[in-house]
Formats: structure tokens, sequence, C-alpha cells
């Protein structure tokens, strides 16, 4: 069984449902162990700044998955929630699944980057993820302990109901 890291993001359709309904598609996947599951965080957009607050959490998995069949399941729970993609970067959406991390592998693939490119800069990434993995270091050797202390939480918060 790989380790894996889903970040989950929200801002459309009752996003605090989204992101609990993504949860529990995770842990109800026959091909898939929801080993744990960060706090529901609010933040603000990072792209423009004329859409919702996002509701944010990252999950820890196990699975025999591949990368792409992974990435695969990833979406069809997207698609299955209402996701609609658009070219808009970084824009509204009811649902957004990214994988973080898979076990210590990077991946340089088309349709596939882990690391996720961003996930070093992105407070709603890194709080969630050190929430339940205060001690993972990633593929690169950088520890979260390090990016924890680097990163501005930008207004970043538990959500709270």
């Amino acid at each position: 069984m790989i380790t894996a890291y889903i970040a989950i993001g929200s801002n459309l359709s009752d996003p605090v449902a989204q992101a609990q309904k993504a949860i529990e598609a995770l842990r109800q996947h026959p091909h898939i162990k929801l080993v744990n599951c960060s706090s529901l965080y609010s933040s603000t957009p990072m792209g423009p700044q004329d859409q919702p607050d996002y509701i944010n959490a990252v999950a820890e998995i196990q699975t025999h998955l591949t990368p792409l069949e992974l990435l695969d399941s990833t979406q069809a729970i997207e698609l299955e929630q209402g996701r609609v993609r658009k070219a808009e970067r970084w824009g509204p959406r009811s649902l957004d699944l990214d994988i973080l991390l898979y076990g210590d592998q990077v991946i340089n693939h088309e349709r596939l980057t882990v690391p996720h490119y961003g996930m070093k800069v992105r407070e709603f990434v890194i709080y969630p993820l050190y929430e339940i993995a205060p001690h993972l270091s990633l593929p690169d050797g950088t520890e979260l302990q390090y990016l924890i202390k680097t990163i501005d939480r930008n207004g970043l918060s538990i959500w709270q109901a």
C-alpha cells in the first residue's frame, strides 16, 4: 500500500457539504483506505478575488492504485459532485481534489505532477497537511516542520459551523 495525500477544496454549491461528501467518497472507495483527514479550513481565494472563500482539507489515504488510477478516481469523484472543468485557472469550483504526494515518488507526467507543483507555498495545503502529518518530509527532503514556520496563514482559519 502507498500512502498518498489528497487536497480537497471547494467554494461553490455548499462548499462544506462538497468537502464532506468528497471525504466520504474517499472513505467508500473500494481501492482507497482513508487513514486520516484534517479539519476543514476556510481560506481566501488564491486567484481572482471576486469569488467566494474556499473550504479546504487534506486527506491521508492508503491505496494500491497507481498514480494515474488514483487521479482517475479523484476526477470521477469531482465529476460526480458537479465539477465542470474550465480553462480559467484558480477560478471558482464545486470541488477540486489534488494529489499532493504519492509515497515519496516524484511524478512528471502530462496528466499529473507530484509533489503538487504549488503545495510548498499554499497555506491552505500546508496547514491542513501539517495537522495530520507534522513529521512528514517531502520527496526533496523539505520538512513540513520547516515549511509551517515560513508560510503566512493569510487569514486561513479552521472552519466553524
